[in-house]
Formats: structure tokens, C-alpha cells, sequence
């Protein structure tokens, strides 16, 4: 919950993503870029990214997004609704939603079916708490949020959602699980996968979000199973995720 219409347009003004011109390096996978403003910001930087030549291949992702389809519901927003806004990409089960607002493995998991319904690509973020993995329990959940959402819209379904693990113990903290310790939960999802689809396994994209910064993004990317990041707090700084951007 961060943001004005002056530091959005600050941020937006700020990007710069010359170092992922895909004529540099066409034998490498090219750098998707998407940003994930507040709902009442969405409209307006989708409107910047679709006039700013510079900011093109840039897409727009909501932070949020209803498990219903429209309805009595107020104060909610529907996956349709955020694709009048041209919005790509919905987190789902962000651990401050499971944490603040009491989110389920089974809601997280028909917010995901409802934005693959409307065309969206979901971003599935699972994760445990300090006392979860002190407690040796990080592999335990991270699977069974995982799990949740392959029972509710299948091993095809989870191959049109792109998951993000984000140990919540690292999340604004300052802490950052090391490239050894992220990549250990990134393979253990990856393995599950495999079980139900070895070459979807392989193309489902799995992205760290844990404290990622300039400093660290090029260490943890160089792992074999993390795919990219889910950038927090460094976000808000234009250089600080130009810099990652070019790590990836």
C-alpha cells in the first residue's frame, strides 16, 4: 500500500530497461518485465506503459484480485474488470494476504482459477514463517499451499500460472534466504511438478521474492530453479530495480 499519482509517475519516469534489448542477445530467453501497482493505480500506469515507447514490452499486474465473478460483493475487484486495464499477471496468496487478512490455501486457489477464467496469468506465491522453518516444516508447506491450487484447477492449470516462493520470514526484513536455501524450496516445487508433468515442470516459472535487491539478484538468478524475482521494497526504487532487471 504504497503510492501516489506523483511517485508512480516518478517510478514509471525512472525505469529504464535498455540492458533487456532483446536485439543484444537473441539466443537467450528474453527478460519479462510486469509491474504491479495499487488497484487505483492500475488504469494510469497502464496508460503510461502503453505511450511510453521506451516502456513497451513492460506489462501491468494487480497486487490483488476477487475469487468471484462479480456480485455482492463491495469493495472487491474481478479478474474481468482488471482486464479492461489491460492487466497481465494477478498475485495471488501473497503472505500478507494469508497473514493479515486470513487468506486459505482453498481461497488462494479459486483467486487463481478465477484469473486464469478471465485470460490473466496468475502469480501463485507460497511460503513459510520464521517458525515454520525452525521448526523443519518448510518443504511441508510450501507444498501443501502448492498442492491446493494443482486440486483445484489441475496440473494444466497450474501450467498457466507462474508461482512465486516468498519465505515470509524475509519479507521486509532485511533477511534473505541464501541462494543455497532458496533454490533447495525452489527444486522441491519444481519436483513436484515433475511428478504430475515433467515438461510443464519445466516451463512453469518459479520466481524468489524474499528481500531481492541489486545486491543479490545476480546470485540468486544464477541458481538453476529460480526463474526471476518477486520484488518488495526495492521496487520503489527506480535504480535499485533497474539494477535487478538487468541481473535477470
Amino acid at each position: 500500500m504504497h503510492g501516489s499519482l506523483e511517485s508512480t509517475a516518478a517510478l514509471l519516469a525512472g525505469l529504464d530497461l535498455s540492458s533487456l534489448d532483446p536485439e543484444v542477445e537473441v539466443a537467450v530467453c528474453p527478460v519479462e518485465v510486469a509491474v504491479c501497482p495499487t488497484s487505483l493505480h492500475i488504469a494510469v500506469v497502464a496508460k503510461r506503459l502503453s505511450t511510453d515507447a521506451r516502456l513497451a514490452q513492460v506489462k501491468v499486474g494487480a497486487q490483488n484480485v476477487s475469487d468471484a465473478v462479480s456480485g455482492a460483493v463491495t469493495g472487491e475487484i474481478a479478474a474481468d474488470m482488471l482486464t479492461d486495464f489491460g492487466v497481465s499477471f494477478a498475485l495471488v496468496g501473497h503472505s500478507e494476504r494469508r497473514e493479515l487478512f486470513g487468506e486459505s490455501d482453498e481461497l488462494v486457489a479459486a483467486k487463481a482459477a478465477a484469473v486464469i477464467s478471465a485470460g490473466i496469468t496468475p502469480v501463485v506465491c507460497v511460503g513459510e514463517t520464521l517458525a515454520e522453518r525452525q521448526a523443519g516444516a518448510t518443504e511441508l508447506v510450501v507444498l501443501r499451499q502448492l498442492n491446493a491450487v494443482v486440486q483445484r484447477i489441475g496440473i494444466e492449470g497450474v501450467g498457466q500460472c507462474i508461482v512465486a516462493y516468498e519465505p515470509i520470514w524475509a519479507i521486509g526484513t532485511g533477511e534473505t534466504a541464501s541462494p543455497a536455501q532458496a533454490q533447495e524450496v525452489h527444486a522441491a516445487l519444481r519436483a513436484r511438478l515433475q511428478q504430475l508433468d515433467a515438461d510443464l515442470a519445466e516451463k512453469t516459472p518459479i520466481l524468489y521474492g524474499g528481500s531481492v535487491k541489486a545486491n543479490n539478484a545476480s546470485e540468486l538468478f544464477a541458481q538453476p530453479d529460480i526463474d526471476g524475482g518477486l520484488v518488495g521494497g526495492a521496487s520503489l526504487k527506480a535504480n535499485e530495480f533497474n539494477a535487478i532487471c538487468a541481473s535477470a
